[in-house]
């Protein structure tokens, strides 16, 4: 057996229990793939409806959950800008705050030069 092959069984166990199984039991398994092949056309239409159920509500839910995480991110967005123009307002708050307390000091300091 080829090193690819042998790489391929090691990572897939249900091809190695086929395996086994055909060597252990090889007319067992030659039965059973022929019934899978014989039987797939008889029982895929009665699958099918299933399967197209379960795609319709997988859609759904992803539809749904995509949704879900666009307002999430847009609502943490938001609340980041808010933080942000709360951050830049006290900045600009404090900048005004010392601009008039050294207004105050450089008057005070014009007043005293005058009156002396």
């Amino acid at each position: 057996m080829q090193l690819a092959n042998k790489m391929q069984l090691a990572k897939n166990p249900l091809l190695m229990q086929v395996q086994n199984a055909y060597k252990t039991h090889p007319m067992q398994t030659l039965a059973l793939g022929m019934g899978v092949v014989v039987l797939a056309p008889a029982v895929l239409p009665l699958i099918k409806p299933l399967a197209k159920t379960v795609i319709k509500g997988s859609v759904t839910l992803y539809e749904k959950t995509k949704g879900a995480i666009a307002e999430t991110g847009e609502a943490i967005g938001d609340i980041v800008a808010e933080a942000k123009a709360e951050a830049v307002a006290e900045q600009a708050k404090k900048i005004t705050l010392v601009s008039d307390s050294m207004n105050t000091v450089t008057t005070s300091n014009d007043t005293q030069q005058t009156n002396s």
